[in-house]
């Protein structure tokens, strides 16, 4: 494997992204998304890129959610690289992008509590956060029964 390091996501990551993601939804890490939901918001993610162009091996979006709130989703990094402090980088670009397009309140919807609380997430109800965040939810699969932890950091 080539040096890694966090980008843009660019068109020609999809598929892979798609697979990472694809793959920890299986492991119940987080929710699928389609190929639709991706090239619609390809330009919210970072990926963990190798510097040769040869392969993906994480990603991050940062969505904004309404005028004052964003939301971190589709957070996966490759298994074999887990534990390694990425996950964490791919957060901090996300969060870095946030403060400077003004937004100080993100949230995410998670099943990885300790990740997020070791980055300075806070859970909360998720009643406290506007209705405009659930937008998504009317397609998900486990929807109206969410078991996802709701959780923000105000910055």
């Amino acid at each position: 494997m080539d040096e890694l390091y966090l980008r843009k996501a660019q068109i020609q990551d999809v598929r892979q992204v798609h697979a990472l993601l694809m793959d920890c939804a299986k492991k119940e890490f987080l929710l699928p998304r389609s190929f639709s939901q991706l090239y619609s918001h390809l330009r919210d993610f970072y990926v963990l890129a190798e510097r040769s162009g040869r392969g993906v091996h994480g990603c991050c979006a940062l969505t904004i959610a309404w005028e004052d709130l964003a939301e971190i989703r589709s957070l996966a990094v490759d298994e074999h690289l887990r534990k390694k402090g990425w996950g964490g980088k791919l957060v901090e670009a996300c969060l870095s992008e946030a403060v400077t397009l003004g937004l100080y309140r993100v949230f995410t919807l998670t099943y990885q509590k300790g990740f997020f609380e070791h980055l300075g997430f806070v859970e909360v109800e998720k009643e406290k956060l506007p209705q405009k965040v659930w937008a998504d939810c009317i397609n998900c699969p486990k929807f109206p029964e969410c078991d996802e932890i709701a959780m923000l950091m105000e910055m």
